[in-house]
């Protein structure tokens, strides 16, 4: 499975371009290779493996859509989720630390930085000589993000930011940390300003790594800031953009959820792609077991579904290429997609039977990943919240 939608003088295309093509194999080979063999050892240490986004930083998959001039590949968007969706095929948490270093950190840089500040951080984040973080949720505000409570004092030179951040992807060990913190008054949408801050910085420290369910491999921890002053040049943006953090960051999760669609779709596929095995391989009463219709039609019901997310997404990936406002069909494709992760993986559980309940056998790790994707980068109720008000807007 695996196709591109792309409207072409004569009607839809439903193929890979052969830049995907080559990515999908890059990405695919590198996860086989580099992933799969310690998978489990990493999630069950909860081990964040950096040393492999730096290898990933060479194949330039921590920079897919950032343009050459700055380090990046230079790619679209359809290679972008070609490739979180190719690698959380293997392993959901390595897509994940992907995804959120690309479209979060790296991405808010690229759309809302300065020049100076593009060509200051971009070259060592697209290149995977840094990992970065974004932070924006609060241990009380998680989709009500106009109640933070970090705040930022202007004084002399700068700013001075006390607070903390949580569910930080890369919370200890990114190099650098874009935080969207509050500069003007509670429930202002134009109170909160964004800045750039790099590890190392006297204030800057990491609080809890939180022992999570699933995508045990991506690192997820508290922020704190404790006097932390910033420097006026790393107001994202510049100081045109104090009070805008607010509205940079929707922006960002709008190009951000179709990052997370991709990685519910691989996980997606990855659950499908080894119940299918498992069914030919598994015999029961003298016969495959996929020769029951119970079986079978699971089968069928996964295929379609993810032929149904791979569309949606591929079209949210075109409408943010041609530079079109993408927040419903991003909305749209990040919703389905996650909840079709938790289906498919569900079933894939049920198809392997107690197998299945083991930490021998791959689908339990997409059962216990995919339901992070219901829930980062706002919710499946706020997407439909999302995608409820676009429809009221007349953008049905």
């Amino acid at each position: 499975m695996g196709v591109t939608v792309a409207p072409t003088a004569t009607g839809m295309n439903f193929e890979y371009s052969e830049s995907q093509r080559m990515v999908a194999e890059s990405a695919r080979d590198f996860a086989e290779r580099e992933i799969r063999p310690n998978l489990m050892k990493w999630d069950e240490e909860q081990y964040f493996p950096k040393e492999l986004f730096h290898a990933m930083g060479k194949l330039g998959f921590m920079g897919v859509f950032i343009p050459e001039e700055y380090g990046g590949s230079g790619l679209s968007y359809f290679e972008y989720v070609t490739v979180i969706s190719e690698i959380a095929k293997v392993c959901g948490s390595i897509g994940l630390s992907t995804a959120a270093h690309n479209s979060l950190c790296t991405g808010h840089i690229y759309y809302h930085g300065t020049e100076e500040q593009k060509r200051k951080y971009l070259p060592k984040l697209a290149t995977g000589e840094w990992i970065g973080a974004w932070a924006l949720t609060e241990a009380n505000t998680g989709s009500d993000a106009m109640r933070m409570k970090c705040t930022a004092k202007k004084v002399d030179g700068g700013w001075v930011i006390n607070g903390s951040k949580n569910w930080i992807t890369h919370g200890k060990s990114g190099d650098v940390v874009v935080a969207i913190v509050r500069t003007g008054e509670l429930l202002d949408s134009h109170g909160m300003t964004a800045f750039i801050i790099e590890r190392g910085t006297k204030g800057l420290k990491a609080g809890k790594k939180e022992n999570k369910l699933g995508m045990r491999a991506s690192e997820t921890a508290e922020v704190i800031f404790e006097d932390c002053f910033v420097p006026d040049e790393n107001v994202v943006g510049g100081e045109a953009k104090i009070g805008n953090g607010f509205q940079q960051a929707m922006q960002v999760l709008d190009g951000g959820r179709i990052s997370i669609a991709a990685l519910g779709l691989g996980i997606a596929k990855g659950a499908y792609e080894a119940s299918v095995k498992y069914a030919k391989e598994r015999h029961q009463f003298g016969q495959p077991i996929a020769n029951f219709q119970a079986i079978a039609f699971k089968l069928a019901d996964m295929a379609t579904k993810i032929e149904a997310g791979e569309l949606l997404t591929m079209q949210a990936a075109y409408l943010k290429n041609q530079g079109q406002k993408v927040t419903k069909q991003s909305a749209i494709a990040k919703y389905y997609t996650s909840e079709i992760a938790v289906e498919i993986s569900t079933d894939a559980v049920q198809i392997f039977g107690g197998y299945g309940y083991t930490k021998e056998f791959p689908v339990e790790k997409y059962y216990r990943d995919s339901k992070l994707c219901t829930i980062g980068e706002g919710t499946s109720e706020i997407q439909k919240l999302v995608i409820s008000r676009e429809i009221m807007k007349g953008n049905i």
